[in-house]
């Protein structure tokens, strides 16, 4: 070997050495393959091990947004815009996740969002999610197109259940549904209001045709969703759900006929929060469907701020979506919202090892939202702040 050839190679190896895609191929871990929940260190982790379980309708049903997923993905996106601010030289040997949500206390501030027909992804369904809720003390949100009734639910559950609700089109059909959850013992009453123009989904729609299984009473079209006469909550529920012609009038009639706290789901202005609580609603969801109701490309952390703002004290605001950190939530929290709902993350979790992987996913959260109250200063959900968060510039 030449001088020159010696000396061109060792250019050539420092420059290697040197070069941010070699450093970025020997960080990647290793494939994950899970043997059992406990196997998992990230709520992502989950993911793939649903998606090897569930068939194509199922897992698109559950996995897709609306026209190009732009924005399911921003919703994820959206957490690089803000910045923790840690302090340090606080004690922090003993951490309290206890907040007070409507009068009752929650252990922590992490909630189950309505997810429709759980048995689509295990055959125990609503009741192992309900039964991981009792267990690790987390509050559930039950959906109208549950597969399994309300009264159910709620005798796993063991403590109050909240509910949400798709409004059926005709009046009658809401005040049967509406009392019905009431009797139940349902103590919140959650309208999505999101879906109320309809949506289209596109990618679970391509899922649903390559499906070769006959699977029309879960996705009928791509525009459709589940017929309601297979829901066990719209048995005897004629007309059908999701009135488009709903306006602020239907929150008023809502609002005289039930007792129930009343939350809206599915606001991310500032506009409709001031008129939220002006119509005298309990509590606002920020959300976006999971990205699964219209493509705003805005993410629900954007939105959150300003409907907290508008909100106003007497109204509790709530947010989901594209939750997958514990610092993702302590991002949320110190921009105001009182809680913060997982959906898809419990889903995989159900899917791939039923009750067990929905508990794992709520330990893995409370362990990192435990770590990053340590990590800058706050021992208590009250001493998180808007202080502890900045805006930044997102890097590619």
């Amino acid at each position: 070997m030449t001088n020159s050839t010696a000396a061109d190679r060792r250019r050539f190896l420092r420059f290697l050495a040197g070069s941010p895609l070699l450093a970025r191929a020997w960080a990647q871990a290793p494939p994950v393959t899970l043997n059992s929940a406990k196997d998992a260190l990230t709520v992502m982790d989950f993911e793939d091990a649903a998606h090897r379980v569930l068939p194509p309708a199922h897992w698109g049903y559950m996995a897709s947004g609306v026209d190009d997923d732009f924005t399911l993905k921003i919703n994820r996106e959206g957490f690089k815009h803000f910045q923790l601010r840690p302090r340090r030289l606080v004690d922090v040997s003993k951490v309290d996740m206890k907040t007070e949500i409507f009068g009752q206390a929650w252990e922590t501030p992490i909630f189950l969002c309505p997810v429709g027909g759980h048995k689509m992804f295990h055959t125990e369904g609503e009741v192992a999610v309900a039964r991981a809720a009792r267990a690790k003390k987390t509050v559930q949100i039950l959906s109208s197109a549950t597969s399994t009734p309300v009264e159910e639910v709620a005798q796993a559950l063991g403590s109050p259940l909240w509910y949400q609700l798709y409004m059926p089109v005709r009046w009658e059909g809401t005040e049967k549904l509406v009392r019905r959850v009431e009797e139940a013992g349902c103590p919140v009453l959650v309208w999505t209001v999101d879906l109320l123009a309809g949506r289209n989904t596109e990618t679970a729609e391509r899922f649903r045709r390559v499906d070769t299984r006959n699977c029309t009473s879960c996705h009928a079209s791509a525009r459709g969703g589940r017929a309601p006469e297979a829901m066990p909550m719209y048995k005897g529920i004629e007309g059908g759900f999701n009135p488009s012609n709903a306006t602020w009038e239907t929150v008023d009639k809502l609002r005289k006929f039930t007792k129930m706290k009343l939350v809206l789901k599915g606001l991310d202005t500032r506009e409709d929060a001031k008129l939220a609580r002006e119509h005298g609603v309990d509590g606002i969801v920020v959300s976006n469907h999971g990205g699964r109701a219209t493509e705003t490309g805005r993410s629900t952390i954007e939105s959150l701020g300003e409907v907290v703002d508008a909100a106003g004290s007497q109204v509790a605001v709530f947010v989901d979506g594209g939750f997958r950190r514990g610092t993702d939530i302590y991002k949320a929290l110190a921009l105001g919202a009182r809680a913060v709902g997982i959906g898809r993350p419990y889903v995989w979790g159900l899917s791939a090892f039923g009750q067990e992987g929905v508990e794992r996913v709520l330990d893995i959260l409370h362990a990192e939202l435990q770590l990053t109250m340590k990590q800058c200063g706050t021992p208590s959900v009250k001493q998180i702040t808007r202080a502890s968060v900045m805006m930044g510039e997102t890097r590619a």
